[in-house]
């Protein structure tokens, strides 16, 4: 008998099976028939608000108007949800890209104050964040333990650490800290993680190719450069694989490179697009889950003893359920069972299914996505995505934006379109779900070419609102306008003797018959971070009891804690600040 191990393993062996057309990897599924639609009335509405908000400068990446000739232009960046000035409301920090011929005026990451009025601020130029680049994906922890969020962003080119002055601006500490590189690197994913629990974050920093734009053949110039027949840029098959740094904290501002001692660095042929930092097994360790783009994803399991294993392929997260690898680029964690264990959605490439792993609580992984209900969507390509409870019912929902890949190409091949909406599946509570575009409000139907994305409550009315990157236009701010009156929690946790951040804690919440864990992550969606503060639907229950286990494992209890709060938990003392919503 031939084990799922064994079996899953020949079939690697076997690439051709593994990518679609042009090098990407997709198994060219069709959508299911939709079934009957439940009826129950989706309360969550979200409106674009972004031009009213002041975010008006576009992201720039390649250029929209005409066909790319190379896979940097259209990877696209993230977003940042993030308290930059500890003043209780989130700013977002946009990425951007380039273009070949230079980067126009105007192009940059941007930070955005909010001014606590539904409006946000540019303060990128007095904030010292002005960059102009091929920014890929963010990260946010204070790794300094100074109370103050810091941000890594990685690039084709140099990665840069800022340290937060605590005073509204940043400073660039990538050479003192030990993070500076020799040389053109294409870095991605990148999640902070005390992954030995020592209270100061560590650093992991994944890769997507090896790539020269002065080698990089022109499109049709083989099989990994042609989609149907038609010249576009060569696919990431095409480009060699990198592996992965882990860099440890030292504890005085500086880091060192672990990869080969920690095991990381054993991992080849990753092409890794998103990377999260959570405990998977329920051993009280974070582990690192990586998106991988045409290659199997993968799965570090943290061993205790400052050493990873990969086990992504044998604990069933690395392929599909019939087992090719897909074009993993966004993630979204949850528990979307209320089981009490943390479950994987992945987005993939059009023709093939977002897919559902639900977590068995030891770490083991079942592809539900048919059962799910998932495969009635095969149309686009998803990018950003959440498991998150948008309409406050208690039952955490999924969402994904999308967006094309070859600008042009829809007017030969119109099934490969550039602008597309973003989608809601929403939890019906039997395992199963539904899609809503329309239903869920004019900023979901509306069709653009989207990147990162993260969710949070930026006007803080107790309700998840979304950011998203559109490539070559504004981004998107998509208010959630929630009916009903259901309740709530946000919870931020801040570590004393664990990290600051909390990066790793994790809080398990029982309200009425359901219990719901969630964990402080520093990257998921695709490039982008969430909310630091945990948000929980609680539908018609206005209590709830909460437990904290801290990163260095230490655990507390709260009882009977009224819901419609923010919550600041402070490790050792409790709740030391609760707040009702904004008015």
């Amino acid at each position: 008998m031939i084990s799922r191990r064994s079996w899953l393993s020949g079939l690697l062996a076997a690439p051709h099976l593994l990518r679609g057309q042009g090098g990407m990897a997709t198994r060219n599924l069709p959508p299911r028939p939709r079934g009957k639609a439940s009826g129950i009335p989706f309360l969550a509405r979200f409106t674009d608000v972004a031009a009213q908000a002041g975010l008006n400068r576009p992201v720039v990446c390649g250029d929209s108007n005409k066909p790319a000739v190379n896979i940097i232009e259209t990877v696209g960046c993230g977003v940042a949800l993030f308290d930059y000035d500890n003043d209780g409301w989130l700013d977002i920090f946009l990425l951007s890209g380039s273009r070949l011929e230079g980067a126009p005026p105007g192009a940059g990451n941007r930070l955005y104050r909010n001014n606590r009025d539904g409006t946000f601020t540019d303060v990128t130029r007095r904030a010292g964040l002005e960059r102009v680049g091929w920014a890929s994906a963010v990260t946010v922890g204070d790794y300094n333990n100074d109370g103050f969020e810091d941000l890594f962003i990685t690039y084709f080119g140099a990665n840069v650490l800022y340290r937060n002055n605590g005073n509204g601006t940043f400073s660039d500490v990538t050479k003192e800290a030990g993070l500076a590189r020799e040389g053109t690197h294409w870095s991605s994913a990148c999640t902070f993680v005390d992954y030995d629990r020592d209270g100061h974050l560590d650093l992991f920093v994944g890769h997507y190719a090896a790539l020269d734009l002065k080698t990089t053949p022109q499109p049709g110039a083989n099989e990994h450069c042609r989609q149907m027949d038609v010249p576009v840029f060569c696919g990431p098959h095409y480009f060699q694989p990198v592996s992965p740094i882990l860099y440890r904290n030292n504890g005085d501002g500086t880091f060192r490179d672990v990869s080969a001692a920690s095991g990381i660095a054993a991992s080849k042929g990753t092409r890794a697009m998103t990377a999260v930092a959570a405990d998977f097994d329920n051993d009280g360790w974070p582990d690192l889950y990586v998106s991988c783009d045409g290659a199997p994803s993968l799965l570090f399991r943290n061993q205790h003893d400052g050493t990873f294993r990969e086990e992504g392929l044998g604990r069933g997260v690395a392929l599909s359920e019939d087992g090719f690898a897909q074009a993993g680029m966004g993630i979204g964690i949850g528990d979307y069972n209320l089981d009490g264990s943390l479950d994987i959605f992945k987005t993939h490439y059009s023709g093939d299914t977002n897919i559902l792993y639900r977590n068995n609580g030891q770490g083991n992984f079942d592809d539900l996505t048919s059962g799910a209900g998932l495969v009635v969507e095969t149309r686009y390509i998803g990018w950003g995505a959440g498991m998150v409870d948008l309409d406050n019912d208690g039952l955490p929902d999924l969402y994904a934006v999308t967006g094309g890949t070859y600008p042009g190409l829809a007017k030969e091949l119109p099934q490969y379109p550039w602008k597309t909406p973003r989608f809601v599946f929403r939890n019906l509570g039997n395992g199963k779900f539904e899609e809503l575009i329309e239903e869920a409000g004019p900023g979901f139907a509306a069709q653009h070419c989207s990147r990162g994305s993260a969710y949070g409550d930026f006007d803080n009315d107790g309700d998840v609102d979304i950011v998203v990157v559109n490539l070559n236009e504004p981004p998107s701010l998509l208010r959630n306008d929630l009916r009903g009156g259901r309740h709530w929690l946000k919870v931020r946790l801040v570590g004393v003797k664990s990290n600051r951040s909390a990066i790793g804690s994790r809080v398990t919440v029982r309200y009425g018959a359901r219990v719901q864990v969630q964990e402080v992550l520093a990257q998921s969606s695709f490039y982008s971070v969430d909310d630091r503060r945990l948000h929980f639907g609680l539908g018609e229950i206005d209590r709830a009891d909460l437990t904290i286990r801290w990163t260095n494992g230490l655990v507390e209890t709260l009882t009977n804690v009224p819901a419609d709060r923010f919550l600041t938990i402070r490790e050792g003392e409790g709740i030391v600040k609760s707040e009702p919503r904004a008015k």
